[in-house]
């Protein structure tokens, strides 16, 4: 579970203050996944990383019971000194999992073959994103936090490979996507959220959210 109570965060832009979230209050329950839909520009990446709590909010507070995932594509926990295999071994060791079976794992999803053996920080965005889903997938999580703006792969057989083990982890398990087009929620969610203005506006339904999502976005 997360839950959001009374949450605000803004930034200063130089020019004038942005507000991302105005005593924002809602809950994401296991077994309920949440689409949320913002245009962008608005906050999404900002509200997935408190979600995470790789940001903290000005005011309120956001507490999370359940094992939340760090956002997809995130690499903050990633050494670019070091190589694929020893970050995933140090990895293994902070989640308290086999490090061999988490080399063994990520080595076969992010097929990155004899590079995964050299620094992170001679990689491509695209290898990095592999490697990045690859460590996410290795590890078990209760909500899965998943921003449409994060780095993407164009390696079709990673694409398939790793979007089948997805598909397995999330049918157990909870997602929160957010996406500023309805159609990139539609595999995911049933009900769903707008944000806008510093609000977050919860629906029951997919189809309302994209109700008051596209008037607002043609009214903007």
């Amino acid at each position: 579970m997360i839950e959001f109570k009374d949450v605000s965060k803004s930034f200063w832009t130089g020019q004038r203050r942005k507000v991302i979230l105005d005593r924002a209050s809602f809950r994401v329950e296991l077994g309920s996944s949440l689409g949320i839909l913002a245009p962008n520009g608005t906050g999404k990446t900002t509200l997935v990383n408190m979600m995470s709590g790789l940001e903290k909010p000005d005011e309120g507070q956001i507490i999370r019971r359940s094992r939340i995932s760090f956002p997809l594509g995130f690499m903050g926990g990633v050494s670019t000194r070091l190589s694929a295999m020893e970050n995933c071994r140090f990895i293994a060791r902070l989640y308290g999992k086999d490090p061999d079976y988490l080399e063994a794992f990520c080595r076969w999803v992010c097929g990155l073959e004899e590079y995964f053996d050299m620094p992170v920080g001679t990689y491509s965005a695209g290898m990095r994103a592999r490697f990045s889903f690859s460590l996410l997938l290795a590890l078990d999580f209760d909500i899965y936090l998943i921003d449409e703006g994060m780095p993407s792969t164009t390696d079709v057989e990673f694409n398939k490979r790793a979007g089948q083990i997805l598909a397995e982890r999330l049918k157990t398990a909870t997602v929160v996507i957010v996406s500023h087009q309805a159609s990139t929620l539609e595999k995911f969610c049933k009900s769903a959220a707008v944000l806008r203005n510093g609000q977050l506006h919860m629906f029951e339904t997919l189809e309302e959210a994209k109700e008051l999502y596209d008037y607002e976005t043609q009214s903007a």
